[in-house]
């Protein structure tokens, strides 16, 4: 396994997509000399794309969370969410009806401005579930673990409506050593219990990879896949989604996988990145 300096291996390239968690940020907050490497990034002219899967925040609040931590600079357009993509289908494809939704209310304000009511699913009324037009998994807090996942597949098992996952994570760290339950996970487990298929936005799925490559197209002009470099810290989101979009993709070492077991990681999954850096700061 070769792992590379970073910064060598970005400056061949003419944008860098890079997950937020385990790539910017862990679990301490924001990962000392990330600052200094976007701020050299910049000054190459390469352009920057943040592709996470936070589901919780918009844009601006995302924006606005970098900076408390000393992030400062980024723009709307540079920072693009599955909850943002999410948002999109919403207001393009559900008409009307009242959203159900599993997850916080910060984020279903937020991801459900489509101008139809949202209701949190401890709220749905199961004798009367006529006017739920769609679901939404947002977040893994705002709800009771103990009754509101059992609501949920009652009402998804009576009422056959669209069902949106606006986060794929199936985890995340909160230590070191230990992770959580992500919202991805939920819905992956009451997927195989109903024996359905949710519409997931968020990577590995390849929306985000799509809107991502085309709007860097309308604002820098002609651009090529090989012209840009997915940056991230989990196989399974970040790296696969970069292979399935057919650009080149980056592990780092920083976040969800470490030294130790990156190798047999990519043996097990057969997910292959290709290049290896220790982090964006090395």
């Amino acid at each position: 396994m070769e792992i590379q300096p970073f910064l060598p291996l970005a400056e061949k390239f003419r944008a860098v997509f890079l997950d937020s968690y385990g790539v910017l940020k862990n679990y301490k907050g924001l990962i000392d000399g990330v600052q200094d490497t976007i701020a050299k990034l910049r000054e190459k002219g390469i352009a920057i794309r943040i592709l996470t899967n936070d589901a919780s925040r918009s844009q601006e609040q995302q924006i606005a969370s970098f900076a408390k931590q000393g992030l400062h600079g980024f723009e709307t357009y540079e920072v693009i969410t599955s909850g943002m993509m999410a948002k999109h289908f919403l207001q393009h494809k559900i008409t009307e009806g009242k959203i159900a939704y599993l997850g916080t209310e910060n984020s279903a304000h937020y991801i459900l401005q489509s101008g139809l009511e949202h209701i949190a699913v401890k709220d749905v009324d199961l004798n009367n579930v006529k006017d739920i037009s769609a679901f939404v998994f947002l977040d893994d807090e705002g709800f009771d673990w103990n009754t509101e996942i059992n609501k949920t597949v009652n009402l998804l098992r009576r009422k056959n409506i669209p069902i949106i996952v606006a986060n794929s994570d199936k985890l995340y760290p909160v230590s070191k050593n230990d992770v959580a339950v992500a919202t991805g996970g939920i819905a992956r487990l009451v997927e195989s219990m109903l024996n359905k298929k949710f519409i997931h936005f968020g990577k590995p799925d390849t929306q985000m990879f799509t809107y991502s490559y085309n709007r860097l197209k309308q604002r820098l002009g002609p651009f090529t896949k090989k012209e840009i470099l997915m940056v991230g810290d989990n196989l399974n989101t970040d790296i696969l989604g970069g292979n399935k979009f057919g650009i080149k993709t980056t592990l780092v070492l920083s976040g969800n996988t470490s030294e130790e077991n990156a190798q047999q990681q990519i043996n097990a999954s057969g997910i292959i990145p290709d290049f290896i850096c220790r982090s964006i700061i090395d």
